[in-house]
Formats: structure tokens, C-alpha cells, sequence
């Protein structure tokens, strides 16, 4: 292989950084897609030269690929097959020293204001006053998604990327599956799982599947398909971090050509050094200060259906992150009953948790695990969420 440096490649999907080597000849793969921000300033050659940290964002399309659109129901059938919704979106925070990483999922129901956007075919959509978030991506692609949720949070979205679900596919085989916990079992005709409770390697369509479950998990909404999810990503940043990966050669190469086919990043993004950068900058962040958080929200009085922001709640969260104090979570773990916490389910047989990977030990110069002394900041009790040292299991409906 003509390997003419040696770059790890960050890939954020469900909030876990995916490192690897990367050859050069597989670099064209990624660039090739790439997405001009709309309103994108200068990016700093280094992330260190941002101060304050720097948000990256993920939003995970359901487009139906002739792959796996047989999958998808009727989603992939009739006048709405051609369209590509967002209907994973997450704003990942990578704080300043101390490096802390903070993903925050907003709801596909959420509805809020979405901006004036213009399509890569120089089309511009009129601001609108209320609509779904996971529309935002048809009227502008990934560019019109990050300034969605950039006016909503009033957060600077420098770096971007999209992954379809046909993408997270191909990510979790390439690692050899991710290992999730069931506490009660899932039966969900929508996705076509009947799974029983216990431990699950999900590799293949069954990832497909419980990323997308909402109607077995939980009270059957967005919110605990989300805590679903967060799960996922929490056993996938273990997963990455395990000497299964990191001490495979075959492996990481596998991954890494694997998620440059399969990501179409922003033009920021694209930078072999700066993706250094980023890998190097939340590679030794410990589990307990890696937080997935839900957007809070409040029931749409128009639509109980639908979702609305909770701009009080969420503006604490933005100021907490400019803070960059630990987070203290006061509510639930999962909004929606999506996950409970890993032990015993409701009929009482015992599930037991996947044992957590072995930390990585930390390289010469790496960030500081803070200090017991630092004070954190108590976000809003309506604010869900959990860390990557929980163990959590999904809330099947079968119970």
C-alpha cells in the first residue's frame, strides 16, 4: 500500500470517535462528496487554535439505497421514496482543556424554526416558522441542517458530516458488531425484530434494525428510540477502544476504508491533519466525561405527537458547556423509557451487562482526567441522558 502518512480518521456516529489508519489511496473516497457549509468562515489549521472547544455535527439520513431499501417498509415505497430525511441529529461538543466530548441528540419530532437555505444547486428555500427538524435536509442538504440547529443552540458549527443508515451498516460489520444489551425483549413488526432478551452481537441488518426500533422500545416514541440509540453508541466507543480493534491492523484499516466510502463529510472537514487533530484531541477522554444528553423539549400544544424546544433548560446546557465543568446528570437516563439501567428486568431473570473495554492508557501529553475538586454543573432534571460508563440496557416491550 502506497501509505504516505499516517492520519486517524474521526467518524462521530450515535456520538463515538472512529480511529484508524488511513492509506492515501482511499482519501480521494472521501473528499469526493464533500459539502460547502452554508455562511462557513476560515476553519483554524489546528483545533488546538480554537478556543472554547469546537462542535461537529452528524446527522444520520434514512435514504432508501436499493441495498437496503426492502428494509425500510413504506418508507421506501410510493412518492416519498426519493427524499432523504435527517432523522438522526447530533451536536457533538468537544470541550477545551480538559477535553471532555458531550453529544447532544435532537428529537426527529422536534419542531422549531428552520432558516433560509440554498441547495448545491444555488435554489434558496424561504425561511420558515415551524416545521420538523428532519425535513431541514430536503430543503438544503447537510448544510441546511447545521444551520438549523446552529440558530436553535447558538452554537458555531464549524465541522460536519452525514452517514445513511446503509453507512452505519457497513461501520458496525467492519468492527465485527457492536455488543448491545436487551432487558426485556423487542418484538417490532415495523422493523421486523423478535429478539428475546440477553446480550446481542448486532452486526448487519439487525443494526439497521435497533437504531431504527421506536415502536419496541419504551412508550413507543422518538425519545426512547433515541436512548436506544445512545446505547448503541456507548458499547460502539467501548468496542473502538478494545484491543479487538486498536491492536488489529486488518481491522483498522477495514474500518477506516469503510467509513471513508461511507461518510460524506463538510469541505472543513476534509483536512487529513486537522482529522488528526480531532482523533487526538478525545481519544483518551474516560468514559465517565463522554455524555450523551437529549435536546430537552416540551410536548407541541398544537400536536401531541410532536416536540417542541425547552429554550430555558437548553440554555443552561449551552452555558454549562461554555462553562466546561463536569456535567452532573439529574433526570432520567432515558426520556421516552427507551433504556433502564443494566440488571434485572421486570419477570426477574437477571441480564447481565456487557463488561466494559479496558481504557486505553493515556499518550505523553494527553489530557488531564480532572481533578475530584472541579465543581460540576447540575444540568435541568428535564434533561435525559447518560454517560459512556453506564451500562444500559433497551426497554423492550415484550415484559
Amino acid at each position: 500500500m502506497r501509505i504516505i502518512a499516517v492520519a486517524l480518521a474521526v467518524v462521530l456516529v450515535a456520538g463515538a470517535g472512529v480511529a484508524a489508519y488511513v492509506a492515501y489511496d482511499l482519501s480521494s473516497s472521501f473528499t469526493a462528496d464533500a459539502v460547502e457549509l452554508e455562511g462557513q468562515g476560515p476553519v483554524p489549521p489546528d483545533i488546538g487554535a480554537i478556543e472554547g472547544g469546537v462542535n461537529l455535527f452528524l446527522a444520520g439520513t434514512d435514504e432508501c439505497e436499493p441495498e437496503f431499501a426492502a428494509y425500510f417498509g413504506d418508507r421506501c415505497k410510493g412518492p416519498d421514496s426519493e427524499g432523504t430525511l435527517n432523522d438522526v441529529n447530533m451536536l457533538v461538543h468537544i470541550s477545551d482543556n480538559p477535553r471532555r466530548v458531550t453529544v447532544v441528540s435532537f428529537p426527529r419530532d422536534l419542531m422549531l424554526p428552520i432558516p433560509s437555505c440554498t441547495d448545491e444547486d444555488g435554489r434558496t428555500t424561504s425561511a420558515m416558522s415551524k416545521q420538523q427538524i428532519n425535513s431541514a435536509f430536503s430543503y438544503g442538504g447537510l448544510s441546511c441542517v447545521v444551520k438549523t440547529v446552529s440558530e436553535l443552540s447558538g452554537q458555531s458549527i464549524p465541522f460536519a458530516a452525514k452517514v445513511s443508515f446503509g453507512g452505519v451498516i457497513n461501520i458496525t460489520d467492519a468492527i465485527g458488531g457492536v455488543d448491545v444489551c436487551i432487558a426485556n425483549g423487542i418484538r417490532d413488526r415495523h422493523t421486523g425484530i423478535d429478539w428475546p432478551a440477553g446480550n446481542r452481537n448486532i452486526q448487519g441488518i439487525e443494526a439497521l434494525q435497533f437504531l431504527r426500533t421506536r415502536h419496541g422500545v419504551g412508550d413507543g416514541g422518538d425519545l426512547g428510540r433515541i436512548s436506544n440509540q445512545q446505547q448503541y453508541m456507548s458499547k460502539l466507543a467501548r468496542k473502538l477502544v478494545s484491543e479487538d480493534v486498536l491492536s488489529d491492523p486488518g481491522t483498522l484499516y477495514k474500518l477506516a476504508s469503510t467509513a471513508l466510502q461511507n461518510v460524506d463529510p463538510s469541505t472543513s472537514l476534509t483536512n487529513p491533519l486537522l482529522l488528526v487533530q480531532i482523533a487526538l484531541a478525545v481519544k483518551n477522554v474516560p468514559f465517565e466525561e463522554i455524555v450523551f444528553v437529549q435536546y430537552p423539549t416540551l410536548t407541541d400544544p398544537y400536536d401531541a405527537n410532536r416536540v417542541v424546544p425547552d429554550y430555558d433548560a437548553a440554555e443552561q446546557l449551552w452555558a454549562a458547556l461554555e462553562a466546561n465543568q463536569p456535567l452532573q446528570l439529574t433526570g432520567e437516563i432515558s426520556g421516552g423509557d427507551g433504556v433502564i439501567e443494566a440488571g434485572a428486568p421486570e419477570d426477574g431473570t437477571p441480564v447481565e451487562p456487557t463488561e466494559p473495554a479496558d481504557p486505553v492508557e493515556p499518550t505523553e501529553g494527553a489530557a488531564e482526567t480532572p481533578s475530584p475538586q472541579e465543581s460540576a454543573v447540575a444540568l435541568p432534571s428535564t434533561i435525559t441522558g447518560q454517560t459512556a460508563a453506564q451500562d444500559t440496557c433497551s426497554n423492550g416491550n415484550l415484559r
